[in-house]
Protein backbone atom coordinates (compact mmCIF):
# COMPACT_ATOMS: atom_id res chain seq x y z
CA UNK A 1 0.00 0.00 0.00
CA UNK A 2 2.94 2.31 -0.34
CA UNK A 3 1.82 5.62 -1.65
CA UNK A 4 5.01 6.87 -3.04
CA UNK A 5 4.10 6.19 -6.70
CA UNK A 6 6.00 8.59 -9.01
CA UNK A 7 2.67 9.98 -10.27
CA UNK A 8 1.92 11.61 -6.84
CA UNK A 9 5.09 11.71 -4.77
CA UNK A 10 4.33 12.93 -0.73
CA UNK A 11 2.13 14.86 0.25
CA UNK A 12 2.64 18.53 0.73
CA UNK A 13 1.41 20.23 4.12
CA UNK A 14 0.85 24.02 3.64
CA UNK A 15 3.50 24.98 6.84
CA UNK A 16 3.88 28.51 5.54
CA UNK A 17 2.57 31.29 8.20
CA UNK A 18 0.07 33.25 6.30
CA UNK A 19 -1.60 35.57 8.81
CA UNK A 20 -1.77 35.33 12.41
CA UNK A 21 -5.71 35.77 13.82
CA UNK A 22 -5.19 37.15 17.67
CA UNK A 23 -8.21 39.15 18.96
CA UNK A 24 -9.43 36.47 21.28
CA UNK A 25 -8.81 36.44 24.73
CA UNK A 26 -7.81 33.38 26.00
CA UNK A 27 -8.38 29.63 24.27
CA UNK A 28 -9.78 29.71 20.84
CA UNK A 29 -11.96 26.23 21.27
CA UNK A 30 -12.71 26.07 17.57
CA UNK A 31 -12.73 27.23 14.19
CA UNK A 32 -14.17 26.27 10.92
CA UNK A 33 -14.11 27.17 7.23
CA UNK A 34 -16.76 28.45 5.85
CA UNK A 35 -18.40 26.45 3.03
CA UNK A 36 -17.05 26.99 -0.59
CA UNK A 37 -14.12 29.01 -2.44
CA UNK A 38 -13.95 31.49 0.05
CA UNK A 39 -11.55 32.52 2.54
CA UNK A 40 -13.51 33.26 5.98
CA UNK A 41 -13.12 31.46 9.00
CA UNK A 42 -15.46 31.90 12.42
CA UNK A 43 -13.68 31.26 15.72
CA UNK A 44 -14.93 30.86 18.91
CA UNK A 45 -13.65 31.33 22.20
CA UNK A 46 -13.10 30.86 25.80
CA UNK A 47 -13.83 35.23 25.97
CA UNK A 48 -17.45 33.83 25.00
CA UNK A 49 -17.49 35.56 21.55
CA UNK A 50 -17.07 34.34 17.67
CA UNK A 51 -15.44 36.59 14.95
CA UNK A 52 -15.45 36.06 11.64
CA UNK A 53 -12.38 36.56 9.81
CA UNK A 54 -11.28 37.32 6.35
CA UNK A 55 -8.07 34.53 6.22
CA UNK A 56 -6.60 36.52 3.02
CA UNK A 57 -6.65 40.04 4.66
CA UNK A 58 -5.56 38.63 8.21
CA UNK A 59 -8.36 40.95 9.30
CA UNK A 60 -11.24 40.53 11.71
CA UNK A 61 -15.04 41.12 9.77
CA UNK A 62 -16.98 41.05 12.74
CA UNK A 63 -17.80 39.70 16.24
CA UNK A 64 -20.55 37.89 17.28
CA UNK A 65 -21.60 38.38 21.25
CA UNK A 66 -24.78 36.46 22.76
CA UNK A 67 -22.80 33.45 24.77
CA UNK A 68 -22.79 34.14 28.21
CA UNK A 69 -19.73 31.15 28.97
CA UNK A 70 -17.38 29.44 26.70
CA UNK A 71 -18.06 28.77 22.49
CA UNK A 72 -16.58 24.75 22.34
CA UNK A 73 -18.79 24.46 18.91
CA UNK A 74 -19.22 26.22 15.77
CA UNK A 75 -21.26 24.54 12.21
CA UNK A 76 -21.53 26.70 9.39
CA UNK A 77 -25.01 26.00 6.77
CA UNK A 78 -24.20 24.79 3.30
CA UNK A 79 -24.85 28.37 2.08
CA UNK A 80 -22.68 30.36 4.60
CA UNK A 81 -25.85 32.45 5.38
CA UNK A 82 -25.96 31.13 8.98
CA UNK A 83 -24.13 29.11 11.72
CA UNK A 84 -24.73 27.47 14.70
CA UNK A 85 -22.67 27.66 18.14
CA UNK A 86 -22.92 26.11 21.28
CA UNK A 87 -20.93 25.93 24.59
CA UNK A 88 -21.41 26.44 28.65
CA UNK A 89 -25.00 28.10 27.65
CA UNK A 90 -26.45 24.51 27.57
CA UNK A 91 -28.27 26.02 24.83
CA UNK A 92 -27.84 25.84 20.94
CA UNK A 93 -27.65 29.40 19.25
CA UNK A 94 -28.37 30.08 15.85
CA UNK A 95 -27.02 32.75 13.86
CA UNK A 96 -27.80 35.26 11.19
CA UNK A 97 -24.36 35.93 9.43
CA UNK A 98 -25.37 38.99 7.78
CA UNK A 99 -27.21 41.16 10.55
CA UNK A 100 -25.10 39.04 13.18
CA UNK A 101 -27.90 38.68 15.30
CA UNK A 102 -29.40 35.18 16.81
CA UNK A 103 -32.29 34.08 15.45
CA UNK A 104 -33.25 30.70 17.74
CA UNK A 105 -31.70 29.49 20.93
CA UNK A 106 -32.58 25.54 21.50
CA UNK A 107 -32.95 24.53 24.67
CA UNK A 108 -32.77 21.09 26.49
CA UNK A 109 -29.79 20.04 27.63
CA UNK A 110 -28.91 19.57 31.10
CA UNK A 111 -24.78 20.32 30.87
CA UNK A 112 -22.59 22.17 28.37
CA UNK A 113 -23.02 21.35 24.52
CA UNK A 114 -19.69 20.50 23.34
CA UNK A 115 -20.57 19.61 19.69
CA UNK A 116 -23.44 21.46 16.86
CA UNK A 117 -23.43 19.93 13.57
CA UNK A 118 -26.07 21.13 10.61
CA UNK A 119 -26.84 18.31 8.44
CA UNK A 120 -26.16 19.06 4.50
CA UNK A 121 -29.01 21.59 3.66
CA UNK A 122 -29.24 22.79 7.69
CA UNK A 123 -32.84 22.06 8.07
CA UNK A 124 -31.74 19.23 10.88
CA UNK A 125 -29.15 20.52 13.78
CA UNK A 126 -27.67 17.45 16.19
CA UNK A 127 -26.20 18.93 19.71
CA UNK A 128 -23.85 16.65 21.76
CA UNK A 129 -23.59 17.47 25.40
CA UNK A 130 -21.68 16.67 28.95
CA UNK A 131 -25.11 15.42 29.86
CA UNK A 132 -24.22 12.44 27.62
CA UNK A 133 -27.18 12.98 24.83
CA UNK A 134 -27.60 13.78 21.58
CA UNK A 135 -30.49 16.33 20.41
CA UNK A 136 -31.97 16.39 17.13
CA UNK A 137 -33.63 20.00 16.12
CA UNK A 138 -35.95 19.94 13.00
CA UNK A 139 -34.95 24.25 12.20
CA UNK A 140 -38.23 24.07 9.44
CA UNK A 141 -40.89 23.90 12.31
CA UNK A 142 -41.85 25.85 14.70
CA UNK A 143 -41.52 23.95 17.49
CA UNK A 144 -39.29 24.56 19.80
CA UNK A 145 -38.57 20.97 21.06
CA UNK A 146 -36.16 18.32 20.05
CA UNK A 147 -37.63 15.95 17.50
CA UNK A 148 -35.36 13.15 18.70
CA UNK A 149 -32.85 12.16 21.62
CA UNK A 150 -30.44 9.53 21.92
CA UNK A 151 -29.34 8.34 25.17
CA UNK A 152 -27.10 5.83 24.34
CA UNK A 153 -23.58 7.25 25.44
CA UNK A 154 -22.81 7.32 29.12
CA UNK A 155 -20.52 10.10 28.84
CA UNK A 156 -19.73 13.44 27.37
CA UNK A 157 -20.48 13.40 23.78
CA UNK A 158 -17.96 15.22 21.92
CA UNK A 159 -18.19 14.90 18.29
CA UNK A 160 -20.95 14.62 15.75
CA UNK A 161 -22.09 13.75 11.76
CA UNK A 162 -24.97 14.16 10.53
CA UNK A 163 -25.10 12.52 7.25
CA UNK A 164 -28.17 11.96 4.55
CA UNK A 165 -30.09 9.33 6.91
CA UNK A 166 -27.38 8.53 9.68
CA UNK A 167 -25.92 10.36 12.55
CA UNK A 168 -22.70 9.99 13.75
CA UNK A 169 -21.51 10.41 17.07
CA UNK A 170 -18.09 10.08 19.42
CA UNK A 171 -18.18 10.12 23.35
CA UNK A 172 -15.69 10.42 26.17
CA UNK A 173 -17.42 6.71 27.03
CA UNK A 174 -14.76 5.20 24.12
CA UNK A 175 -17.63 4.56 21.20
CA UNK A 176 -18.17 5.92 18.15
CA UNK A 177 -22.17 5.36 17.34
CA UNK A 178 -23.58 4.75 14.42
CA UNK A 179 -27.68 5.62 14.40
CA UNK A 180 -28.95 4.64 10.97
CA UNK A 181 -31.99 6.72 10.99
CA UNK A 182 -34.07 4.84 8.23
CA UNK A 183 -34.07 1.33 9.66
CA UNK A 184 -33.76 2.59 13.23
CA UNK A 185 -30.43 0.46 13.56
CA UNK A 186 -27.37 1.61 16.14
CA UNK A 187 -23.98 -0.29 15.36
CA UNK A 188 -21.59 0.58 18.52
CA UNK A 189 -17.83 0.54 18.07
CA UNK A 190 -15.15 0.84 21.04
CA UNK A 191 -11.94 2.33 20.68
CA UNK A 192 -10.98 1.89 24.05
CA UNK A 193 -10.06 5.64 24.85
CA UNK A 194 -12.65 8.63 25.02
CA UNK A 195 -13.49 10.16 21.72
CA UNK A 196 -12.94 13.62 20.92
CA UNK A 197 -13.37 14.00 17.08
CA UNK A 198 -14.75 11.98 14.04
CA UNK A 199 -14.59 12.92 10.68
CA UNK A 200 -15.78 11.10 7.64
CA UNK A 201 -14.57 10.76 4.25
CA UNK A 202 -16.40 12.83 1.36
CA UNK A 203 -17.84 9.51 0.61
CA UNK A 204 -18.54 8.79 3.96
CA UNK A 205 -17.04 5.22 3.99
CA UNK A 206 -14.45 5.49 6.40
CA UNK A 207 -13.79 7.73 9.47
CA UNK A 208 -11.10 9.44 11.36
CA UNK A 209 -11.27 9.17 14.81
CA UNK A 210 -9.37 11.38 17.28
CA UNK A 211 -9.15 9.73 21.08
CA UNK A 212 -7.15 10.40 24.00
CA UNK A 213 -4.60 8.16 23.50
CA UNK A 214 -2.89 10.16 21.64
CA UNK A 215 -3.94 8.18 18.07
CA UNK A 216 -6.12 8.80 15.60
CA UNK A 217 -7.73 5.63 13.58
CA UNK A 218 -8.88 5.16 10.67
CA UNK A 219 -11.91 3.08 10.79
CA UNK A 220 -14.35 1.09 8.29
CA UNK A 221 -17.64 3.27 8.48
CA UNK A 222 -19.88 0.23 7.54
CA UNK A 223 -18.53 -2.19 9.97
CA UNK A 224 -15.92 -0.52 12.37
CA UNK A 225 -12.90 -2.53 11.39
CA UNK A 226 -9.28 -0.23 11.81
CA UNK A 227 -7.81 0.92 8.67
CA UNK A 228 -4.95 2.40 9.76
CA UNK A 229 -3.35 4.40 13.03
CA UNK A 230 -2.04 7.30 13.39
CA UNK A 231 0.73 8.28 16.06
CA UNK A 232 3.60 10.05 17.36
CA UNK A 233 1.86 13.16 18.45
CA UNK A 234 0.88 14.04 22.29
CA UNK A 235 -2.70 14.20 22.93
CA UNK A 236 -4.03 12.64 26.45
CA UNK A 237 -6.22 15.31 27.73
CA UNK A 238 -7.57 17.89 25.28
CA UNK A 239 -9.72 17.81 22.40
CA UNK A 240 -7.29 18.33 19.56
CA UNK A 241 -9.40 18.22 16.23
CA UNK A 242 -7.56 15.88 13.20
CA UNK A 243 -8.29 16.27 10.11
CA UNK A 244 -7.83 15.21 6.64
CA UNK A 245 -5.57 17.28 4.35
CA UNK A 246 -6.37 18.16 0.62
CA UNK A 247 -7.95 15.24 -1.33
CA UNK A 248 -7.58 13.09 2.10
CA UNK A 249 -4.52 12.23 0.98
CA UNK A 250 -2.93 12.56 4.51
CA UNK A 251 -4.01 13.14 8.17
CA UNK A 252 -2.80 16.18 9.75
CA UNK A 253 -3.05 17.47 14.16
CA UNK A 254 -2.26 19.78 16.30
CA UNK A 255 -1.19 18.54 19.53
CA UNK A 256 -0.86 18.85 22.76
CA UNK A 257 2.59 20.44 22.53
CA UNK A 258 1.86 23.00 19.92
CA UNK A 259 3.35 20.78 16.82
CA UNK A 260 1.29 19.75 13.81
CA UNK A 261 1.75 16.81 13.05
CA UNK A 262 1.18 14.94 9.58
CA UNK A 263 1.22 11.21 8.18
CA UNK A 264 0.53 9.78 4.46
CA UNK A 265 -2.85 8.39 4.63
CA UNK A 266 -2.18 4.53 2.98
CA UNK A 267 1.05 3.98 5.02
CA UNK A 268 0.56 6.15 8.05
CA UNK A 269 4.10 7.01 8.00
CA UNK A 270 4.90 10.84 9.59
CA UNK A 271 5.53 13.34 6.90
CA UNK A 272 8.54 15.80 6.99
CA UNK A 273 9.79 17.37 9.38
CA UNK A 274 9.56 14.38 11.88
CA UNK A 275 9.51 15.58 14.31
CA UNK A 276 7.46 18.69 13.26
CA UNK A 277 8.22 22.15 14.94
CA UNK A 278 6.71 23.38 17.52
CA UNK A 279 4.16 26.70 16.26
CA UNK A 280 1.73 27.13 19.38
CA UNK A 281 2.66 27.98 22.67
CA UNK A 282 0.12 26.04 24.07
CA UNK A 283 -2.06 22.75 23.07
CA UNK A 284 -3.42 23.08 19.66
CA UNK A 285 -7.38 22.61 19.63
CA UNK A 286 -8.58 22.32 16.39
CA UNK A 287 -7.14 21.68 12.93
CA UNK A 288 -9.04 22.17 9.50
CA UNK A 289 -8.03 22.47 5.69
CA UNK A 290 -10.07 24.63 3.50
CA UNK A 291 -12.63 22.96 1.85
CA UNK A 292 -11.60 23.08 -1.63
CA UNK A 293 -8.16 25.43 -1.82
CA UNK A 294 -5.05 22.60 -2.38
CA UNK A 295 -2.43 24.93 0.13
CA UNK A 296 -4.36 26.15 3.21
CA UNK A 297 -5.11 25.25 6.24
CA UNK A 298 -5.56 26.60 9.89
CA UNK A 299 -4.62 25.36 13.70
CA UNK A 300 -6.19 27.23 16.54
CA UNK A 301 -4.77 26.92 19.90
CA UNK A 302 -4.96 27.69 23.80
CA UNK A 303 -2.61 30.45 22.89
CA UNK A 304 -5.35 32.24 22.15
CA UNK A 305 -4.72 32.53 18.07
CA UNK A 306 -5.40 31.08 14.80
CA UNK A 307 -2.84 30.48 12.29
CA UNK A 308 -3.49 29.95 8.94
CA UNK A 309 -0.98 27.99 6.85
CA UNK A 310 0.42 28.10 3.19
CA UNK A 311 2.67 26.25 0.75
CA UNK A 312 5.36 28.55 0.23
CA UNK A 313 5.15 29.26 -4.04
CA UNK A 314 8.23 27.21 -4.17
CA UNK A 315 6.78 23.93 -3.50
Amino acid sequence: MSSSNPSRGPEIIPRTLHTTLGSHKGPVNVARYAKGAGKYILTGGQDRTIKLWNANLGTEVKTFVAHGYEVLSISVSHDNAQFASSGGDRSVFLWDVATAVTTRRLSGHMGKIHVVEFNDDASVLASGSFDSTVRLWDLKAQNRQAIQVLEEARDAVQAIHVGSTYIITGSLDGHVRTYDLRKGELRSDYMGYPVTAVVPTQDSQTLLVTTLDSHIRLIDATNGKLLNDFAGHTNTEYRCRACFGHGEASVICGDEKGTVWAWDLLDAKPLQPNPPPKVHHKVITWTEHHPIEKGEMFTASADGTVKVWRQAAAE
